[in-house]
């Protein structure tokens, strides 16, 4: 039996494992009766399984014409790769035995969370849950918030308006005015402003507090990261409004002297939906204690 029509693409058919079994028992065996008792079958049955075999494959496999059945051509093409592909099926099986497949939690943190003690909480839980997988993903709060409504992330970690939509736990955060250490910049008209890009936290704050002091202002310079914000200020590129706990011995703490408002106004929110799993739901709770036993920044 040849074939001259060969199944191109998605329409190839699956080659079963079983039939697979019974050719190779069939050579090994040298005939169809051993092999039927070798894989505790019958010989029709067996007889079929070749028959359905090169059905699949468009080709004869067997040479029957003699007193011993012997592969042909195509036969002997096909014992090879299916000896591997029998082998790498057990592999896998083994593998697999031996594996513990767990949850993945996707977790959405602000980058001033990355290096704090949120970073020892997530190594503690992945001690004690060695088979979650942990994705974490940090960026701008509204990313974080966005990506959250859209369904790409189980848990985030972020920093609102207080009581701006209901979170599972809860901490009010601190924020401090700076002005560099080294190169103060505050009494430069107009004030330059180090901020956040459109829509990132405390920039429409920091713009609001300073036309309320009659002060005029211009964007210096813009940066979604924390990192790049604090060397920014620090440097003498600007002011900013920054968490408390982010201050650095190169910054200069400004407030009511210098006529600027407490902002105190946010809070740090943990977010899972109803429905979250057990795995989230123990994720959260440790980042839930976190937020408990470290209170907010002092001024």
């Amino acid at each position: 039996m040849e074939s001259s029509t060969k199944p191109n693409g998605p329409n190839r058919p699956l080659l079963d494992p079983d039939l697979l079994k019974a050719i190779i028992a069939v050579v090994d065996c040298g005939g169809f009766t051993a092999a039927a008792a070798r894989l505790h079958s019958t010989q029709s049955t067996v007889s079929q399984k070749i028959r359905r075999l090169e059905d699949l494959v468009g080709h004869r496999l067997l040479d029957r014409s003699g007193r011993e059945i012997l592969p042909t051509d195509a036969g002997h093409a096909l014992l090879g790769h299916a000896r591997h592909l029998l082998a790498l099926n057990e592999q896998i099986l083994d593998v697999m035995a031996g594996a513990t497949v767990g949850a993945t939690v996707r977790l959405g943190v602000p980058e001033d969370f990355v290096a704090s003690r949120a970073t020892q909480v997530l190594a503690d839980f992945s001690r004690r849950h060695p088979q979650v997988k942990l994705e974490i993903t940090s960026g701008l709060c509204s990313g974080l918030i966005a990506s959250y409504d859209r369904g790409e992330l189980d848990l985030v970690l972020t920093k609102q308006r207080r009581h701006s939509r209901s979170a599972v736990a809860c901490r009010p955060e601190t924020l401090a005015w700076i002005d560099s250490a080294q190169h103060p910049c505050f009494q430069i008209d107009p004030v330059p402003l180090v901020t956040f890009p459109p829509r990132g936290l405390y920039r429409e704050d920091i713009i609001r507090a300073l036309e309320a002091m009659g002060r005029n202002w211009r964007i210096a310079y813009t940066c979604s990261s924390l990192n790049g914000i604090q060397h920014a200020v620090a440097a003498g590129l600007g002011i900013s409004l920054l968490p408390l706990r982010t201050v650095t011995p190169d910054h200069a703490l400004l407030g009511p002297r210098e006529g600027l408002p407490t902002v105190d106004d946010y809070e740090i929110g943990l977010f899972h939906r109803p429905t979250a799993d057990a795995t989230v739901q123990a994720l959260a709770q440790a980042l839930a204690g976190m937020l408990a036993d470290e209170p907010p920044a002092k001024r």
